[in-house]
């Protein structure tokens, strides 16, 4: 069977999953693990926040990008996903410029998978900043004012940020899912991460629930 429709099959049983109930629930040290301390969230009130730790050029990541887009199409009003770009050495910090300039110049959705493409099947190296901006620029954006916003404090603040982030979560390795803060999606089949996922947010869902 092609690796799309295998792609098709994932996603229609994610799809498929929201609000089901399944035969047999994740389980806490198999599935996912639950940090002591809870990190914050960046999630407006009202809601729960699932949190992905990725890099550009990480294979795995780049896996999971298609399923992790159409998982967030069907998602509820009460979810919203936070991307976190990973720096576990000084050579992924050109990657997470890219993603933080890509927001900045409100990008993402239209260039986020195009730079899995251009990095894992293109094999072109946006690590270098002359292939880069000549990328930019062949997407049709504003090659110097990408390269301003890539350069600028705001950039590289946001990246700093994220190895902060990145190390309070203790991120064992990408892609890696939390979900609000609370519980750490263990690495595994992607499709399965994601339903992990989905069983977390119902369970986070239930103790907000109860809290009030």
């Amino acid at each position: 069977m092609k690796a799309k429709s295998l792609l098709y099959i994932f996603a229609a049983a994610l799809t498929l999953s929201w609000g089901a109930a399944q035969a047999q629930a994740p389980k806490a040290g198999t599935d996912y693990v639950i940090y002591d301390v809870p990190q914050p969230t960046d999630a407006p009130a009202g809601k729960i926040e699932v949190t992905e730790f990725f890099f550009y050029s990480c294979p795995h990541c780049a896996d999971m990008e298609p399923l992790l887009e159409k998982w967030a199409k069907a998602a509820p009003k009460d979810v919203s996903l936070r991307r976190v770009p990973v720096l576990f050495r000084p050579q992924l910090a050109p990657y997470a410029k890219i993603y933080y300039t890509l927001e900045a110049m409100n990008l993402l959705d239209k260039l986020q998978a195009e730079v899995f493409i251009a990095v894992h099947q293109q094999r072109i190296n946006l690590a270098d900043e002359k292939a880069l901006f000549a990328w930019v620029a062949s997407k049709g954006v504003d090659a110097a004012k990408f390269e301003e916003n890539y350069r600028s404090f705001s950039v590289n603040s946001k990246v700093q940020r994220a190895d902060q982030i990145t190390r309070a979560h203790n991120v064992p390795g990408t892609p890696a899912l939390v979900v609000h803060g609370k519980y750490l999606v263990l690495q595994g089949d992607h499709a399965h991460q994601l339903q992990v996922v989905n069983y977390l947010i119902a369970k986070v869902r239930d103790e907000l629930r109860q809290k009030k």
